[in-house]
């Protein structure tokens, strides 16, 4: 990866194309083992964070010793930085507001939704950007101007949808970050979700209910019919 695909002046940094490190150049005969060491990174950075984390443990829980896991990648700091940005290369393309188009409520409506499901389908990965932010987000440093830019984008859809008259007037940027936190939480706190659900760990939490209190709330505070 190199320094470009992170300046915040640069046409490719401004696109974010999908991180082309180790992870990524998978050929048959890798696939499993580069498989294994992405679950094992993602299992020790999200409860270690990168300091915490260390290449023997990672090693040790995709079954391989730690010159093997050497030959395929260089070193933890490589592995973590790719996989960071693949968190927000997937946020980048997966919740972005390319249907504006369309009605707010239905738009953010499936806004909500996709960070919702992201969140439960994906905490691990969820908490090592959250455990980088806790850590002061030194790693995030070339992210967050174009974190800024993308934002701003979905603030000016917004904007314009409360100049129609289609939402009442609002801080877009504080609603963009309110639905940040409330989703987010169902990957940061589950232990706490299931505990005041009152559902042992391996039950499957019944998500359509969330959703729907969530969006409701959401459209019901910007002055949108759900």
């Amino acid at each position: 990866m190199t320094s470009e695909t992170y300046s915040s002046e640069s046409p490719a940094a401004q696109q974010m194309p999908a991180p082309s490190g180790p992870l990524s150049r998978a050929r048959p005969g890798r696939e499993r083992i580069l498989a294994a060491i992405r679950s094992a990174a993602i299992a020790e950075f999200s409860l270690h964070g990168l300091k915490g984390a260390s290449t023997q443990a990672i090693a040790a829980r995709a079954g391989l010793t730690k010159p093997q896991l050497h030959y395929y990648i260089p070193g933890k700091e490589e592995l973590y930085e790719e996989l960071l940005m693949q968190v927000l290369h997937d946020w980048k393309v997966v919740f972005s507001f390319e249907d504006h188009a369309g009605a707010p409520g239905a738009v953010l409506g499936d806004y909500i939704r996709k960070k919702l499901d992201h969140a439960f389908d994906n905490p691990e990965i969820s908490r090592i950007f959250t455990r980088e932010v806790l850590d002061g987000g030194r790693n995030l440093e070339r992210y967050w101007p174009n974190a800024r830019l993308w934002t701003q984008k979905k603030v000016d859809i917004i904007n314009g949808w409360i100049a129609r008259g289609l939402m009442r007037p609002l801080d877009a940027r504080l609603l963009l970050m309110h639905i940040w936190a409330m989703t987010q939480s169902y990957a940061d706190y589950a232990l706490q979700t299931r505990v005041m659900l009152g559902l042992p760990p391996d039950a499957p939490i019944d998500r359509e209910p969330i959703a729907r209190e969530l969006v409701a709330f959401v459209l019901g505070g910007c002055g949108i019919k759900p």
